[in-house]
């Protein structure tokens, strides 16, 4: 008998973990708007030849000029556009700029775009295309895994001058050049051949449209628009008319230099690129194992309003949109280290945005620790679109190497600023960036000639999440991967490489290898680990095979070359893949001391997920959960088997072996739970959040345990048909509890009856086993909890599948029925249709892949 003290203290247990979960709930809306976004994938192309963030701060860190002459590569009439008077008509005094290499180099067939509509793309689709398929890469992550997800894509873009004469356009392709010249479509493009189904909008602010569209993507993840977002710019020159247009405003540096915020600055340098980050929310990133590059704490956006000109920056208006970036960061000013300016080198321009950091970032700084402020357009020239996405890489890059690079071109300040009024210190030569008694912070300006500005928020990534791949700070584009376990396994490795055809195979055995070459310490595992884990696997493959770094590179320059290696699996086509993968999560019953054990002591997404819903659950019971499924001691781990437990431990084990699948890039293409298991499967498929599957399991297992004794379960080699007369026989007392195989019925029900039913049947030469149960699933004698368990489960949140789930209830795929308590109550008292799950599901299906302790449902 449970006396009255212990039904009270179970009752303020409840109470007090249902209030506990009241206030996280109303706790994560209050924070949500302010969580910061990680950065967990980055790209670029950039002028001085860079074609990666790391090449980018190779670049900065250098402290090159990657300015260059106007190219001859674009069918460009240099002779008549160069002339040295401002006051000439459709010409530029300015003769040099900032240019990325080959913008028309383009591998449509990689994207499935045929060369006719590649022809007509302009440069900005395809290196957004190609920027996005990198950004996604960079962060461990294969691309074709977010088809279908609710990524956004945000991209800043102006009007496109690739093709401005109908007169030139190929008989046939004005549909393709129409597409393929709108601004609209460069976002568009990119979701459409990514199948992404986030929010895609291209912004155009002028020089702020990629710090504008950062701050739209942050603002739609954080509201639950989207899961992830793409989010920068683009800026490509196809003609001359910047150059000219900009000439007749007297805006360019005649040398062709940026020179921010210097004595002799003479205005700006024209440049182009791309650059894009892929955006999470950071506790998304923890939860899927993603490396955090930095995490971006706050952004705003505002307007000058009436200015002194249209084009005329405004220092109040940047004034205020910097408190109010602050403000949503919940910082101060003196708690960010550094600013990467708008900072063109214009003589207008660069003084009022000195003033307004003056004005908010130079005051009240902490003795000694003055604003640092550069300015990447110094090194590579205004990227336009691209620029505030160039200014927030090279922060990143910055922060994870602990260093403040110089800005070029600085001979003395500018004497336009009265630099008393505020501690801010030009970074003239390059300084180490201590960590200090917070987080190294940084705050990046784009100002737009549309009078659009933009500012954001950024931070060092937290400790414990930056590296979570493998990474390491001194090596921010290494490959990232498994971690210490394989490395200390030994034996030999395999490198995958894969491309859509056999030349593009060599090339990337050949980028590889360069790669390699670049970083003497990179691990090889890692190196194994992401050409499997975060690229996506392509028809033609290669496999280099080697116990170390010499064996492995040997092979990989064997294949760039197409020579034979004894390393080497030769390159070929893979069979093409036939249906999805099933995810079976098992039922009560399959529970066993230790489960787990030795994944939670080795894999930390494992150990994180366990703990998670260990926590959530621990409420609602009388000993630690962890303990509990850990325990060996047979008579302590006996208490496994009480119901309460037995589904406790079995759906902590589930999330726990999804999520690190999960890590491991194996993802389900459907779900089928047992009983128990299919809470696990309906939170897999985004049925409820994981604190309301932790509450509903929790609720079952406790109500179920509350029952009598005197249940009993049994096997029985028999259809349900050939036991629906035994079954009628003792009143329906008895019930068919599961139909796991043509062949083979679970009944439960009074102990006494089901034993005499068993006996009959074996008696008759059928295989029967009785199940080691406390109670009996799936029968009459469940009925007294249904609608108490309806009524506790009433205030969840339920959401239609995102993933196809097989009901137990129908053996069919779930409706909208799994989404109503009543479901779940009826799951508690009906049969499981396993047998008729598997074979719906059946013809679809290449891999049925069970999670639990043991095969059972294999």
């Amino acid at each position: 008998m449970v006396s009255d003290e212990e039904k009270l203290l179970d009752y303020l247990k409840r109470v007090t973990a249902d209030l506990r979960q009241t206030q996280r709930r109303l706790k994560d809306v209050e924070s949500a708007g302010h969580e910061p976004v990680a950065i967990v994938g980055m790209s670029c192309r950039f002028p001085g030849a860079v074609r990666s963030p790391e090449e980018l701060w190779e670049l900065v860190a250098a402290e090159r000029d990657a300015i260059s002459e106007l190219p001859t590569d674009r069918n460009w009439d240099l002779e008549n556009l160069l002339h040295p008077d401002p006051d000439h008509p459709g010409t530029s005094y300015a003769r040099e700029g900032g240019f990325i290499d080959d913008p028309a180099g383009f591998d449509a067939a990689f994207f499935g775009i045929s060369p006719r509509e590649a022809l007509g793309m302009a440069p900005q689709q395809r290196l957004a295309l190609e920027a996005s398929w990198e950004a996604i890469e960079h962060a461990g992550v294969d691309p074709e895994s977010l088809r279908g997800s609710r990524t956004g894509t945000f991209i800043g873009c102006d009007h496109l001058d690739y093709c401005s004469d109908a007169s030139q356009v190929p008989e046939g392709s004005a549909g393709y050049f129409t597409i393929g010249n709108s601004a609209s479509v460069v976002s568009g493009r990119v979701a459409y051949t990514l199948g992404l189904e986030g929010a895609a909008m291209t912004v155009d602010t002028a020089c702020s449209s990629s710090l504008v569209a950062m701050h739209l993507a942050c603002q739609a993840i954080r509201q639950g628009e989207c899961e992830m977002a793409l989010a920068g710019g683009v800026a490509v020159m196809s003609s001359t008319a910047p150059f000219i247009g900009f000439s007749e405003l007297r805006g360019l540096a005649p040398d062709g230099r940026s020179k921010a915020f210097s004595a002799n600055s003479d205005g700006m340098t024209l440049a182009e690129g791309v650059g894009v980050l892929l955006l999470e929310r950071l506790s998304d990133a923890r939860r899927n194992g993603h490396r955090v590059l930095a995490v971006i704490r706050g952004t705003a956006v505002n307007q000058d309003g009436a200015s002194n000109g249209l084009t005329a920056p405004n220092g109040p208006s940047q004034q205020r949109v910097i408190r109010q970036a602050l403000a949503n960061s919940r910082l101060s000013a003196s708690d960010v280290d550094a600013v990467e300016a708008h900072g063109t080198g214009t003589p207008l321009g660069d003084p009022i945005e000195a003033q307004a950091l003056l004005a908010t970032y130079g005051q009240e700084r902490p003795e000694g620790h003055p604003l640092w402020l550069g300015s990447i357009k110094s090194n590579i020239g205004h990227a336009q679109m691209a620029a505030g996405a160039a200014g927030v890489i090279k922060m990143v890059m910055a922060m994870r190497h602990g260093v403040l690079p110089a800005s070029l071109h600085i001979d003395e300040p500018t004497p336009h600023v009265d630099w008393s009024t505020g501690d801010v210190h030009l970074l003239t030569e390059a300084r180490e960036w201590p960590r200090g008694e917070h987080p190294r912070r940084a705050g990046v300006s784009s100002f737009g000639i549309s009078g659009t500005n933009a500012h954001l928020i950024l931070e060092q990534a937290p400790e414990g999440v930056a590296m979570a791949q493998g990474g390491t700070e001194a090596q921010p584009g290494a490959a990232v991967g498994s971690g210490e376990l394989v490395e200390s396994v030994g034996g030999p490795v395999p490198w995958v490489v894969s491309a859509r055809g056999t030349e593009a195979l060599r090339g990337q055995a050949r980028a590889l290898t360069q790669r390699v070459h670049a970083d003497p310490g990179v691990s090889v595992t890692d190196v194994g680990w992401s050409l499997l884990r975060s690229r996506t696997l392509f028809d033609h493959r290669a496999v280099v095979i080697g116990q170390d770094r010499e064996e492995l590179v040997a092979g990989l320059e064997a294949l760039a070359a197409g020579e034979p290696h004894p390393g080497l699996v030769h390159p070929g086509t893979a069979a093409e893949a036939t249906g999805q993968t099933v995810f079976l999560f098992s039922g009560q019953g399959s529970q066993r001391p230790g489960m787990g054990a030795e994944l939670y002591d080795h894999f930390p997404v494992f150990t994180e997920t366990f703990d998670e819903v260990c926590a959530l659950l621990d409420p609602h019971l009388q000993h630690p959960l962890r303990q509990v499924v850990f325990e060996t001691d047979p008579e302590q781990a006996a208490l496994l088997d009480h119901t309460t437990y037995a589904q406790a431990g079995l759906f902590a084990l589930h999330i726990a072996l999804a999520r690190l699948l999960d890590s491991l890039g194996v993802r389900p293409g459907a779900v089928i739970g047992h009983s128990i298991g299919e809470i696990a499967a309906a939170h897999i498929a985004g049925v409820f959040d994981l604190p309301d599957a932790c509450h509903l399991v929790a609720t079952r297992a406790t109500l179920m345990g509350r029952l009598p004794d005197g249940g009993g379960m049994a096997t029985i080699t028999a259809t349900a048909e050939e036991l629906a007369e035994d079954l009628a026989a003792h009143d329906n007392q008895v019930s068919i509890a599961a139909l796991n195989t043509p062949t083979n019925t679970v009944i439960s029900g009074p102990l006494e009856l089901v034993t005499d039913i068993s006996t009959t049947w074996a008696s008759k030469g059928r295989k029967t086993r009785t199940l080691t149960v406390s109670h009996a699933f799936h029968s009459p004698l469940m009925d007294p909890i249904l609608e108490p368990f309806a009524q506790a489960i009433d205030g969840l949140t339920f959401h239609s599948p995102t993933i196809p789930i097989l009901s137990n209830l129908t053996g069919q795929p779930a409706d909208e029925e799994i989404t109503t308590p009543r479901y779940w109550a009826q799951h508690i008292r009906q049969p499981v249709h396993f047998h008729p799950a598997i074979t719906h599901i059946a013809p679809e299906t290449g891999v049925f892949l069970e999670l639990g302790p043991d095969p059972t449902l294999a």
